[in-house]
């Protein structure tokens, strides 16, 4: 073998030699072998609410229902003196509309969970009316005063649904809650828009606030029950 091509051969061997040693293997990944990454095991279901839990959240949504309507005949009666009026009749509109989607919503959370509404729809609607109507007809202070009454029991009243429902972890009920921490918001944005509309200027206020907000309580402690 002449000598230039033996030395050409022993230089392409020792060569292949090197790169095969540096060759490593790579195994192959998860991804390419077809496996499934691991992934976290899904959350156990959330635990069935209890039967206490339940009767609780009935009486919730059935005194919350039988509010939300006294409160819309309560507008509803203020609208029939103040419709015509351009300054008082769009601010009680504005709260009207409110709680009328307020109700709705209740409406809808009744139907929803198979709750037995208040039996005592019929006196809700005419006392709500009367008192609407009644107070707006003493004038537009009164009219306020009532409003800021009402909605100061009714805003203590979901801050003491909300203490309660803070103590159930339930998705269902953090939808709940979620529901009347709004409404109160916006309860007590009425009750800060008739103090602002001259509710403390009410003749005899002091009797009057009084009077609407023990009457509003006892109604909350029947429409609980009945």
């Amino acid at each position: 073998m002449p000598r230039p091509f033996l030395i050409r051969h022993l230089a392409r061997n020792h060569l292949q030699r090197r790169l095969q040693s540096t060759v490593t293997y790579a195994a192959p990944t998860d991804a390419a072998a077809g496996a499934v990454p691991n992934a976290s095991p899904p959350p156990p279901p959330p635990a069935p609410l209890t039967q206490e839990q339940k009767d609780l959240i009935a009486s919730m949504l059935r005194v919350d229902q039988a509010g939300e309507l006294g409160a819309n005949w309560i507008y509803k009666g203020q609208m029939a003196v103040f419709e015509n009026d351009p300054k008082v009749g769009p601010v009680v509109q504005h709260m009207w509309d409110q709680e009328k989607f307020h109700l709705s919503t209740f409406d809808e959370l009744i139907g929803k969970n198979r709750v037995r509404p208040t039996a005592l729809r019929p006196l809700w609607e005419f006392a709500g009316y009367t008192l609407g109507a009644g107070t707006a007809l003493i004038g537009k202070e009164a009219a306020m005063a009532c409003t800021e009454a009402v909605e100061t029991v009714i805003g203590e009243h979901y801050n003491d649904q909300l203490r309660e429902l803070l103590k159930i972890d339930h998705p269902e009920v953090a939808k709940l809650r979620a529901v009347i921490k709004q409404f109160r918001d916006e309860e007590l944005e009425h009750l800060d828009t008739a103090v602002v509309h001259d509710a403390k200027n009410a003749p005899a206020y002091p009797g009057l606030n009084a009077a609407i907000q023990q009457g509003c309580r006892a109604a909350i402690w029947v429409a609980t029950r009945v």
